[in-house]
């Protein structure tokens, strides 16, 4: 269309002297090969009123936002379909079974939309969608006072108003007003933004996560919620400018950048408890149960996150004493239920790793003195005795660790330091701005190019394949980094025909457990706390891993002691933190 346009515009361009010209949505010409935007627009015929009577169309003033043509009208729970459907086939990339999307997900969504109002419900009579009187007073399209209008009015805060949201149906766009629509692409983007209504549970982008969770839970896939978040980040599912897979047809601006746009990786806490109030706000019956042969069964995490730590494969059978022992493998315990407020929640991953912790702590006792003592005693051993099976050494294998975690850390601190937050699809704030920004957005990719081919530079090869594991040993390596057949003997004995610590001591990290509802913590952590390095290091490793903070793992690891030693506490109650018992 913008050939047929330009067709009879020969003038050349006052920069480049080229005579190629487009059109902007404003009517003005623009050379297409340098964007150079001229005063001169385009003589639109107009034969509906007076014939032969030219008018032209101008770019200034307040007018009504038109549909251009080929653009479709579009509401943001269509746009959070499309992107659990983009989420949903990058996990199937990534193996899990293809009933995920078309029969699980798939109908959380369903009944998410009619639980929510949003379709598959008969709208109540009389109910009408409310317009939004902050948009009433609109302003010159192109000058800076719109954009500062506009930003001002994503700061509003969601108190200010209680607006219907029920607006799913085509049928209701009329009841729109055109001030409305000029915030956002979508129908609805400025109403979605208001407040909730009461009983309502409004969709978030941290929410498609949840509801990918909690289909991967419900299916029992072999996939963490930590895992699922380190595919996010690593970019192997679509979350950070996933709106830059929309359909052409589907205009995103304004308002609906405050929705679909994030400037901050998915944490893990808001994930978790969003899927558990989607399953509370679905009326989701008992999950499927988590048994000793699924893979999120605390016995088998515990088998994975051994291997990852590079520590003895003997220390999985502590490991599984641990938990028979105090009860949390059993199915009631681990199977989620929905609304069912006398059990507590259970992260698989967390809980897991907070048992390797206590398991350490039991054998090692972690107080910077005892496993070093350990350490040099088996060294010792295997100095003298070359055969047989190698002894654990713990300081051996801090060093290992040490060194390879601190590559790591220091790899994804600069991965995240380096990382583009700006999209490659342009973003604008209002339609007209669209010329400007596309203009900027094509300056900015020439020179890129230009400068890339002038210093030689070459593409970032791709991302290799996802990978369960972030660290990988193998007892192939002559180097002895690889600890997982070693020995625990240097630090077991055999008392009536049962194998047991030689260390008959325990520390605890607190001798009484807050409430979450007080201070939303079991235990407080931080890097300052006097517990010993020994300790800290353990937890930051297995916080790499889970990519979460330490205050977690600690938090389930004085759960865990409290079981251990509950009786023991109250007949002694004299210990205090940090002393041995």
């Amino acid at each position: 269309m913008d050939e047929e346009a330009t067709r009879d515009f020969n003038e050349r361009c006052a920069q480049c002297s080229e005579v190629n010209w487009g059109l902007t949505d404003g009517g003005r010409f623009y050379c297409r090969s340098c964007h150079n935007v001229t005063e001169r627009a385009r003589e639109v015929v107009n034969t509906d009123f007076i014939t032969n009577t030219r008018v032209q169309t101008i770019s200034k003033g307040s007018r009504k936002q038109e549909k251009n043509d080929g653009d479709c009208e579009w509401y943001v729970c269509e746009g959070f379909q499309l992107i659990l459907k983009k989420q949903a086939e990058a996990l199937e990339a990534l193996g899990v079974c293809p009933q995920m999307k078309d029969e699980v997900l798939c109908n959380f969504w369903r009944c998410y939309l009619q639980k929510s109002k949003q379709a598959y419900c008969i709208r109540p009579a009389g109910e009408t969608v409310k317009a939004l009187s902050v948009c009433d007073s609109s302003t010159d399209v192109d000058s800076d006072p719109e954009r500062s209008s506009l930003l001002h009015f994503l700061s509003l805060s969601e108190s200010e108003g209680d607006l219907q949201t029920d607006n799913s149906f085509a049928s209701s766009t009329s009841k729109v007003t055109e001030s409305a629509s000029m915030c956002s692409g979508s129908v609805d983007g400025g109403l979605y933004l208001k407040k909730n209504q009461k009983g309502k549970l409004r969709m978030t982008m941290p929410m498609t996560l949840s509801f990918c969770y909690m289909a991967l839970l419900w299916l029992r896939e072999p996939m963490t919620l930590s895992d699922l978040l380190r595919f996010v980040v690593e970019g192997h599912i679509p979350y950070l400018n996933v709106f830059q897979h929309f359909p052409e047809k589907m205009k995103l601006y304004g308002l609906d950048l405050k929705i679909f746009f994030v400037e901050s990786w998915p944490a893990y806490e808001e994930v978790y408890n969003k899927m558990l109030e989607l399953a509370v706000f679905l009326e989701l019956p008992r999950f499927p149960d988590i048994t000793d042969s699924c893979f999120l069964h605390p016995d088998m995490l515990c088998m994975k996150y051994l291997m990852e730590a590079n520590l003895p494969d003997e220390l999985h059978n502590w490991a599984c004493r641990v938990v028979k022992k105090i009860g949390i493998g059993d199915v009631d315990f681990l199977t989620l239920v929905p609304g069912n407020k006398s059990t507590r929640k259970v992260k698989y991953d967390v809980l897991a790793a907070a048992v390797i912790v206590v398991v350490l702590k039991l054998l090692f006792l972690l107080d910077d003195k005892y496993e070093w003592l350990l350490s040099d005693f088996a060294g010792e051993r295997n100095k003298n005795s070359k055969e047989g099976v190698p002894y654990f050494e713990f300081k051996k294998w801090y060093k290992v660790i040490k060194c390879s975690l601190d590559e790591k850390q220091k790899k994804l601190d600069e991965e995240r330091a380096k990382y583009l937050w700006r999209c490659e699809k342009p973003l604008f704030y209002s339609d007209k701005m669209k010329s400007k920004v596309l203009k900027r957005r094509q300056m900015v990719v020439n020179l890129q190019n230009q400068f890339g081919k002038l210093s030689g530079s070459v593409r970032p090869p791709e991302k290799p394949n996802p990978s369960s594991f972030q660290l990988s040993w193998s007892e192939e390596n002559t180097d002895g980094s690889c600890f997982h057949g070693h020995s625990l003997k240097g630090i077991l004995q055999e008392k009536w025909g049962l194998l047991k610590p030689m260390n008959p001591e325990y520390w605890l990290c607190t001798v009484k457990l807050c409430t979450e509802k007080s201070c939303g913590h079991l235990a407080h952590y931080s890097r300052e706390d006097d517990f010993p390095q020994s300790y800290h290091f353990v937890l930051r490793l297995f916080s790499f891993l889970l990519r979460i903070q330490p205050s977690y793992i600690h938090d389930e690891v004085c759960v865990i002691e409290h079981k251990l030693f509950n009786k023991k506490l109250y007949k002694k109650p004299k210990y205090s933190t940090g002393l041995r018992k």
